[in-house]
């Protein structure tokens, strides 16, 4: 460690924070605007770099490189202006976790488009004219196109800065943030006031990657890699704030740098690797942030409390129809693997597919009665799997006693997050539970002494007497039946009640004495035990588990399985969950474009059933019902 060294590795980070901030401040105005959490801005970025190559190499003689480089960018910003009037622009209306959805669902189609038209392989593009070479700094190589990128950071934010306060249109775009009702009451045409956002948004993202270009290759993971790293940045910035998202940019983008150039360093006698900390700092910083003020460093104050769920039905105990319609298809799921006797794949998917569901299930019980929005559930999934794979390995215990201690494990670690996350609400709430999960995932990723690290940990087999897959099914099946039977119990007990009023108005139930905070702080823990139990389960399935197991992918995952089945039915989860599994495995066999089909029924489903599969099928059944009575009720006074 010189004086020299940090000083490049400061300015390192100067340049990194500078494209950072382009995705990022994107993203704020899109979320500031739409109030819409758009899971597909990473892809902005990466279609961004991918156009860029292709202009690059296709106009370097005629139109040249920089110009090709904002070109890339304004094509990208018309897709997605064309995205939002096609398919974003008829969702305004429905929740806000359905149009999450519908982004993922795109995210998951641009991805594939890239992979068919630029291939698998990473594309590395020319050098830009004039910057190719390095400048000397104190003794130290620093590459002069990085020192423009670290100019352009500020001049992007003094052109936004002007565009937002110095012209009609970003008067208009302010107002929005503040109260997007006010300026509809005042004539102007929303619609294209939110295309326009949204497309100087998706042109900010594609610009941030499209000038990564000379710096690293174009790939396939750039998506997901940024769209993290943006969500964080807009959090700690505060949302909706341009210039929190540059400062915010900065001091992530810094702390990386230092941590980069501390390496390893002796502490008491203890090796500490700083080097390994840049997985996982930005969620740090998040962490603390949202703890210490939860709206941001340059945010607004939210009103305290959760915000009500108006309109909603309250859930009412099943029908003797509807529970005879379930024991029968329990009844279908004992005696289906009997029939599947020369298919033992599908007993495979349907473990998977039941592991699957008590997992939904678990999250649906804080997501719908609970409003309490998680973007992080896989951690706990997690902790009970690999406590349940450390348990074996390290301890030698009894794959019996496992599955009841693996989601003990998982509850500590909900009774610890929790604490700290039921504090918080809305998106504030979901992205700390993202950061949470991610420094878990982090931790485990990087432990290879006892976690395996990024290897995992392998031979975490059953009990001899489930070696058989049909009885390790059964057993599966009996403990997930258990329970979502219990979960439903709890949610029409007194303490169900409870957590249900929390959700729908927290002041009102606060008045009436029910401590809010510690009642959902219970519900995290119940359903922290329940996920830990399908990792437990999952773990014993497969013979390994992995790191995956906790990354955000696994958490979308979840959320996606919830919102398709529908959040205002209780059977909605297992529905997701099903649906969802089930078409990841069936498409993903049959092409090697399965995300795109995927998220193509995706989209397809949204836009028919914006209240999720199993909401839909209630709201038409009720509906009908109702007709009936109607028409029972008329037929009776003409008699």
């Amino acid at each position: 460690m010189d004086i020299s060294g940090f000083i490049v590795q400061l300015l390192n980070g100067l340049a990194g924070a500078s494209s950072l901030f382009l995705v990022a401040a994107g993203l704020s105005l899109i979320f500031g605007v739409t109030r819409i959490v758009n899971f597909a801005h990473g892809s902005f970025y990466m279609v961004g770099i991918y156009v860029a190559y292709s202009l690059v190499l296709t106009f370097e003689d005629s139109l040249g490189f920089w110009p090709a480089i904002l070109l890339a960018a304004i094509v990208v910003g018309l897709l997605g202006a064309l995205i939002e009037m096609l398919l974003l622009r008829r969702i305004y209306h429905a929740p806000e976790l359905f149009q999450l959805l519908a982004t993922f669902a795109i995210a998951l189609v641009l991805r594939d488009v890239v992979l068919w038209y630029w291939g698998p392989e990473e594309l590395l593009g020319p050098r830009a004219p004039g910057l190719e070479g390095a400048i000397e700094i104190l003794g130290r190589q620093f590459p002069t196109y990085d020192l423009f990128l670290i100019a352009a950071g500020p001049v992007v934010l003094g052109l936004l800065w002007l565009l937002l306060t110095r012209t009609h249109w970003g008067t208009l775009v302010r107002a929005a943030t503040q109260d997007r009702g006010m300026v509809s009451a005042l004539g102007v045409n929303q619609a294209w006031l939110f295309t326009a956002v949204f497309a100087l948004g998706a042109f900010l993202a594609a610009l941030g990657g499209a000038l990564q270009l000379p710096r690293e290759p174009a790939n396939l993971e750039m998506d997901i890699h940024i769209i993290g790293a943006a969500f964080v940045i807009v959090v700690v910035g505060g949302m909706g704030s341009i210039p929190g998202a540059y400062v915010a940019a900065l001091l992530i983008a810094q702390l990386k740098a230092i941590c980069v150039w501390l390496g390893v360093v002796e502490i008491l006698g203890v090796s500490v690797s700083f080097t390994k900390l840049t997985l996982v700092v930005e969620f740090l910083v998040m962490a603390v942030v949202l703890i210490l003020r939860p709206w941001g460093l340059f945010g607004r104050p939210q009103p305290v409390g959760h915000k009500g769920h108006h309109g909603e039905k309250p859930m009412v105990p099943a029908s003797m129809r509807f529970k005879i319609g379930v024991g029968i298809f329990a009844l279908f799921l004992v005696v289906l693997p009997l029939l599947t006797v020369d298919s033992p794949y599908i007993t495979v998917l349907l473990i998977d597919l039941l592991v699957a569901s008590l997992f939904a299930v678990s999250l649906h019980f804080i997501m719908g009665p609970g409003g309490m929005h998680s973007f992080g559930h896989a951690a706990y999934f997690g902790l009970g799997a690999y406590g349940a794979a450390l348990l074996v390995r390290h301890l030698g215990l009894p794959m019996e006693i496992t599955l009841v201690l693996a989601p003990l494990v998982a509850a500590v670690g909900a009774f610890i997050y929790g604490w700290f996350c039921v504090r918080l609400s809305g998106v504030y709430l979901a992205m700390l539970t993202l950061a949470v999960a991610q420094i878990t995932w982090a931790i485990v990723f990087q432990w290879d002494d006892f976690t395996g690290g990024s290897n995992g940990l392998t031979g975490v087999w059953p009990s001899a007497w489930l070696s058989d897959k049909t009885v390790y099914y059964y057993l599966t099946l009996v403990l997930v039946i258990a329970g979502i039977l219990w979960l439903r119990r709890v949610l029409f007990s007194p303490f169900g009640y409870a957590m249900r009023a929390g959700r729908d108005s927290f002041l009102r139930a606060d008045a009436i004495g029910i401590n809010v905070k510690r009642i959902h702080w219970y519900g995290f823990i119940l359903a922290g035990a329940v996920a830990g139990l399908a990792g437990a389960l999952f773990a014993f399935s497969k013979g390994s588990i992995a790191p995956e197991t906790l990354h955000v992918n696994k958490s979308i995952d979840g959320l996606v399985m919830v919102l398709l089945g529908g959040m205002q039915t209780l059977v909605g989860p297992v529905v997701g969950a099903v649906s969802f599994t089930w078409l990841h495995d069936t498409v993903a066999r049959n092409t090697d474009f399965w995300r795109a089909m995927l998220g193509g029924i995706i989209l397809l489903l949204v836009l028919l059933f914006p209240q999720g599969i199993a909401g839909t099928i209630k709201q038409l059944y009720d509906s009908l019902a109702s007709k009936k009575a109607d028409h029972l009720g008329a037929k009776g006074v003409q008699l």
